[in-house]
């Protein structure tokens, strides 16, 4: 058990440094751009708007 607390003492923040080396030196390659979701939103809302509209119609003329 000593020993183990004697290398904490010699250097505290080893592992941070070596960490931190860790992370600049192995660089991950950055995660591909998402696909926009506006266009499936609007052409949602404009399927339910064309459905709305043939309905009003077809209840108008019946």
């Amino acid at each position: 058990m000593p020993e183990n607390n004697n290398e904490e003492q010699n250097d505290p923040a080893g592992s941070t440094m070596m960490f931190r080396r860790f992370v600049a030196d192995n660089n991950e390659p950055e995660a591909p751009p998402k696909p926009p979701v506006t266009p499936y939103i609007l052409a949602a809302v404009g399927a339910v708007v064309a459905i709305g509209i043939i309905v009003a119609v077809v209840v108008m003329w019946s």
